[in-house]
């Protein structure tokens, strides 16, 4: 038996669909046929909707120079996508790094940026009080204050996505919010 190797792939924005295609496999070489049939098992219980398989399959044979298809315009635009993303992940760096109690840390070579909010003990008091994730009682009072949704971290990470004139005011707005908030609870 030779080495065992796994590898997957997955549809994303950055290659021209959004994530709620839910569409993506992976490739498993080189294991043990009983840990195998698990896999077989499990795998064949969850399908994509068709347009996740239609996208899943544009994206395993992409096009190619010479495509009647015109690949000149998919790389532009997967190329657009791509800048886009990377741009908010630098405003997201710009406009959160320099407020008090929000790490973010440098955004090197990728698209996306993950900013750490620092919540005071205080607000972590009132939360358990309120019987609430300290993350969940910043995010409805970020709401409650701005008309700004985020989902707290605690249910599944935090994910902005809005256009990059919308997602300056939102960070802003959340920048503003949070010197205000630690002033409040600290």
């Amino acid at each position: 038996m030779g080495q065992v190797t796994a590898w997957g792939r997955a549809p994303s924005r950055g290659q021209g669909c959004r994530g709620a295609f839910r569409a993506g496999f992976f490739e498993l070489a080189n294991i043990d046929p009983a840990i195998m049939k698990c896999f077989c098992s499990w795998g064949m219980s969850v399908y994509p909707l068709i347009l996740g398989q239609v996208l899943l399959d544009a994206l395993m044979e992409p096009l190619l120079p010479g495509d009647p298809s015109c690949p000149h315009l998919y790389g532009k635009g997967k190329q657009a996508a791509l800048s886009n993303l990377a741009h908010k992940a630098q405003l997201t760096q710009e406009i959160f790094g320099p407020v008090p109690g929000i790490r973010c840390n440098p955004v090197q070579g990728a698209m996306y940026s993950f900013p750490r909010i620092q919540i005071p003990a205080r607000a972590v008091q009132e939360a358990q009080a309120l019987s609430l994730e300290p993350d969940f009682f910043f995010c409805q009072k970020l709401l409650e204050a701005t008309g700004i949704v985020l989902a707290p971290e605690s249910t599944f990470g935090v994910m902005l996505l809005p256009s990059v004139k919308t997602l300056r005011i939102v960070l802003q707005t959340t920048a503003d919010f949070h010197s205000q908030f630690l002033q409040q609870y600290s």
